[in-house]
């Protein structure tokens, strides 16, 4: 009846900033990297962009979650 699905999204790095924290997360069809934010009541999350603006995307083939 359920069929096992794929994880869309993975978390590529994590890090805890006392009691807030910091992850990028990463689809894992599109390649786009978000930047993920916790803590103190308020979460939020955005694309991740360069220095020339361009959004971060990763090579979906190369993907693993960690």
């Amino acid at each position: 009846m359920f069929e096992k699905k794929e994880k869309r999204f993975i978390v590529k790095y994590e890090q805890n900033i006392g009691l807030s924290g910091v992850r990028i997360i990463v689809d894992t069809v599109t390649g786009v990297n978000y930047l993920n934010t916790t803590g103190s009541g308020s979460d939020g999350l955005t694309i991740m962009r360069d220095a020339n603006d361009k959004i971060i995307v990763d090579d979906v083939s190369k993907l693993q979650e960690k």
